[in-house]
């Protein structure tokens, strides 16, 4: 499965902060805002991944990312010359994706959850049709809106709806079987010159191959569009880390964890930033892993 990261845009909700930068490239406490939904489709045990971002700007994720052998994955990049909509990332990537399915992230989505890999995996392994997730809220005016039956196969989508049919949002990660790309190219742009991911749902919706996959309690979602949402983030982040003693979105420690990478790559990767706490915790992921492995074999 290929990953796409949509990392692009104008970021006007965000000005001035986005003026001269990527909203993506923003911090999140101790981490660019990209490293959490990058973080996501490593967990979903993702490897080959495209950074789709605007002119401006792709050079400064390159600069950033690399070419992904630090992580034992691998990272592309395509510039998107002007904001198309969310579904424009597929004709982007076309090449990208070739003959695999794919999953979609929105550069500015954080999740964080103790079944979130489980519910990735799971998302990751459907063949056939497309998946996407329900999160509760409080008010669903405000967001896309999914129903769907006690089977979680999709009955509607809504767009920002007065009286919404389901309390269950949209978040914005989406995975597809290799029919996206032909999908995006019959559907027609949206009033505002767009081509809008709810068409592409609608189009698996009408042959019923929609899934739904719900993150219900004990899971996190958070946009981070606006200037509330990045301090919301932030928060949330510094208060996790801080009381349970774990990172959020951690790349190194995900690849480690995942076998991408070995010890003496993640020593590497520590002692390169050793002078901040970020180093240290991926150091100390080893001094842990070296006292568990000495008392399994008392």
């Amino acid at each position: 499965m290929k990953g796409l990261i949509l990392a692009g845009g104008s970021g006007t909700r965000l000005y001035p902060i986005t003026i001269a930068t990527s909203k993506q490239l923003l911090p999140v406490y101790d981490k660019p805002l990209v490293y959490y939904p990058l973080s996501t489709l490593l967990l979903a045990n993702i490897r080959d991944i495209l950074v789709i971002s605007t002119p401006r700007d792709i050079e400064a994720y390159q600069k950033l990312l690399g070419d992904g052998s630090r992580l034992g994955v691998n990272f592309s990049y395509k510039v998107q010359d002007e904001p198309r909509g969310l579904a424009d990332a597929f004709i982007v990537g076309e090449d990208f994706i070739g003959g695999d399915n794919s999953c979609l992230i929105l550069g500015d989505n954080l999740f964080y959850g103790q079944n979130l890999t489980h519910t990735l995996k799971s998302a990751a392994s459907r063949t056939d049709g497309a998946t996407i997730f329900g999160y509760p809220v409080s008010d669903a005016r405000e967001y896309g809106v999914v129903e769907f039956d006690k089977k979680y196969r999709a009955l509607s989508l809504e767009e920002k709806p007065e009286h919404p049919k389901s309390k269950f949002a949209i978040p914005g990660l989406y995975f597809y079987d290799n029919n996206v790309v032909d999908i995006v190219k019959q559907i027609e742009p949206s009033a505002r010159g767009e081509l809008e991911i709810t068409s592409v749902n609608s189009a698996y919706l009408e042959v019923q191959k929609l899934h739904v996959q719900l993150l219900g309690r004990g899971m996190t979602w958070l946009d981070t569009g606006s200037a509330d949402g990045l301090l919301n983030a932030a928060n949330f982040v510094e208060v996790t880390q801080s009381r349970q003693g774990f990172y959020i979105s951690c790349l190194e420690e995900i690849a480690w964890r995942r076998g991408f990478i070995d010890d003496s790559q993640l020593e590497k990767l520590g002692h390169e930033l050793k002078k901040t706490n970020y180093g240290k915790y991926l150091l100390s992921l080893l001094e842990e892993s070296s006292l568990l492995l000495s008392e399994n074999e008392r």
